[in-house]
């Protein structure tokens, strides 16, 4: 979960009074959050940079509290929102009425979208922040905003960038173009020379921070660009924005604008962004509309600051939590979570008012939760289960648990692998293409071994192998664990996969020994032999698989189903995992046997 670091005199001040450190940590917990840390700037410096004796000497001794948000609750990644949501916890404050308008004079400001972005970031949003007054810890707290929702929701950019300008410096009709990195020309924030888009990624190659967003677009022949109406260039999203069109603590006006690849994660960003920050504004909790025109002609306003409506019955609220509240009760409790609530159909049921700022409440569990929280976790009574249940452990688990002991008498060692490994362990190296395999991908892996979850136990089995070549031969082991397989139908457009997986590296081949073991793990099942391969017992039936030596690979056939392979393995496939002698393997699925 994220990690807020906020000024403690700072808080005590917006809180209206102090608090002792215990006593703070127990109103952080009976808000859902954990006070994680009382440290200063200068221990934080120390700790994360022991070496820079300089930073640390220059650093603040002011108090920090560092508080662990839960990942889904935006609003709360800032000073401003956290303010809030604990006055209104502690029924100190209303809760705010957020309101997008149009300005008095009728004229919307209107972002462009055009076609060519549809190559590299087809969506954008924007708001602007009218008569905003800016403190310098108003203006860091709005930059630290930034950096939260770029680090979480917007997961370093990729899916969301968000970019705000000093509206009185630039000119609309605003554009979000898409254009070759040669023709993009401006001076970056904080620089006093221009560069190209070319010129960008080399001046930031190097860069600390910045370094990391380059290859999210580095690549593409066009990159994103916005630009006003006389073509000074606002930003290069997700890199940097231009120096002309930056806020400082004069700014009273602010264009505000989110690029993504995720239209929804943007509106959350843009609604995160405008609300914690319109409390500053002449007229609070106050946001002006944008008119943002796509390539097909459609017009949208943003922010959508979109209040919805959810009815819940309070006698399940009761029974799921285990509370005895009564409807007037339930209101008020979810109201301190800045969700107003009013009572319906004579007390049975609550009209929950969900604002702009809770996205994270998307499903009526999450104001039973809420429910939970403002009532107090500690305070709800433990009771022993009305029903008598006995346990029993998953049939799938027990069939693995019960096999796992006679494959080992049978002189195979257990081991047990990871369960992410390279795309070339589950293609490449055995012989196949990546597009064939239906892998499920990490989409930010940090390493080249962990690039996509197991479509089979065999590449760590050979890697087991190839760490132990020293052994005395016959080396056999076997493994009984789950892969991963891309499946539409499944909920999560991916289903788990239970297999057994014996490999046997000797001199010879020995496949009777892998054939033995596929044999006596039948005969624990109570499976036959089939030898008229019909569709009952199992049987062998010849197979093509370049992992396998030509005419040496069968599967395995249970039913008339398909559960497995067995075989000797192609010497191709053995020089690729550095191994010299060779090895027979019998990979099955078990689950049909359950």
């Amino acid at each position: 979960m994220p990690t807020i670091s906020i000024k403690r005199d700072a808080l005590f001040e917006a809180l209206g009074r102090t608090y002792a450190d215990d006593e703070f940590q127990k109103i952080c917990f009976e808000f859902g959050l954990e006070l994680d840390e009382v440290t200063t700037e200068k221990q934080m410096i120390t700790k994360e940079q022991g070496d820079n004796v300089k930073l640390a000497a220059d650093a603040s001794e002011e108090i920090i509290y560092r508080i662990d948000v839960p990942a889904n609750r935006y609003d709360l990644l800032c000073l401003e929102g956290l303010v809030q949501g604990l006055l209104i916890f502690q029924n100190k404050k209303p809760v705010p009425k957020y309101e997008a308008i149009k300005p008095a004079s009728g004229k919307l400001q209107e972002l462009i979208v055009k076609s060519d972005t549809k190559l590299v970031r087809p969506y954008a949003v924007a708001a602007i922040l009218r008569n905003i007054k800016f403190t310098k810890a108003i203006y860091d707290s709005f930059i630290d905003l930034q950096d939260k929702l770029h680090q979480n929701i917007c997961r370093k950019r990729s899916l969301v960038a968000i970019g705000t300008h000093d509206l009185d410096t630039v000119e609309g009709p605003f554009f979000f173009d898409a254009k070759p990195p040669k023709d993009i020309k401006f001076i970056p924030l904080n620089q006093d020379k221009e560069f190209d888009g070319e010129g960008i990624m080399q001046l930031y190659a190097n860069h600390a921070q910045l370094k990391q967003y380059l290859p999210i677009i580095k690549n593409f022949p066009v990159y994103p660009v916005i630009y006003d109406s006389n073509g000074i260039v606002l930003s290069l999203p997700p890199i940097i924005n231009g120096n002309h069109s930056k806020i400082t603590l004069h700014t009273r006006n602010i264009f505000i604008e989110c690029t993504a690849t995720d239209l929804t994660k943007a509106k959350i960003v843009l609604d995160t962004l405008v609300c914690m920050f319109s409390i500053y504004c002449e007229s609070p909790f106050t946001v002006e509309y944008c008119q943002v025109k796509y390539p097909d002609g459609k017009l949208y306003l943003y922010p959508e600051l979109r209040y919805r409506e959810e009815t819940v019955r309070v006698s399940k609220i009761n029974n799921l939590i285990g509370t005895t509240v009564n409807a007037d009760d339930a209101a008020a409790l979810l109201s301190k979570m800045c969700l107003e609530s009013k009572v319906v159909k004579n007390g049975k049921e609550l009209k929950v008012t969900v604002p702009p700022l809770r996205h994270d409440v998307i499903h009526a569990c999450d104001i039973y939760e809420d429910v939970a929280i403002a009532y107090g976790y500690n305070k709800i009574e433990r009771k022993v289960p009305p029903t008598m249940t006995i346990a029993q452990q998953f049939p799938l688990n027990k069939v693995s648990d019960l096999l796992r002991e006679p494959i080992a008498q049978a002189g195979f060692t257990e081991a047990l692998t990871f369960s992410l490994c390279s795309r070339d362990d589950v293609s490449t190296k055995l012989g196949r293409k990546i597009e064939e395999i239906p892998a499920v991908h990490v989409s930010n892996p940090k390493t080249l071994e962990f690039q996509v979850c197991r479509t089979s136990l065999l590449p760590g089995l050979l890697k087991t192998l190839a760490a132990n070549k020293k052994l005395r031969l016959p080396i056999k082991i076997f493994e009984i664990s789950d892969v991963v397989l891309k499946d539409v139908k499944a909920e999560v457009g991916a289903r788990n996969e239970r297999r057994i997986c014996a490999v046997n590296c000797n001199k010879t081949a020995g496949f009777e020994i892998v054939h033995g073991l596929l044999d006596r793990i039948m005969l624990l099942l109570g499976v036959e032999w089939n030898p008229h391969k019909t569709n009952t017992g199992y049987y062998l039936r010849e197979s093509n698989d370049p992992a396998y030596f030509p005419r040496r690979c069968a599967e395995v056939v249970y039913n008339g189903s398909v559960i497995g392979k067995i075989g000797v393995l192609h010497p191709e496939v053995l020089n690729r995992f550095e191994l010299t002698n060779p090895v027979s393997v019998v990979e099955i699925n078990i689950e049909p046997f359950v």
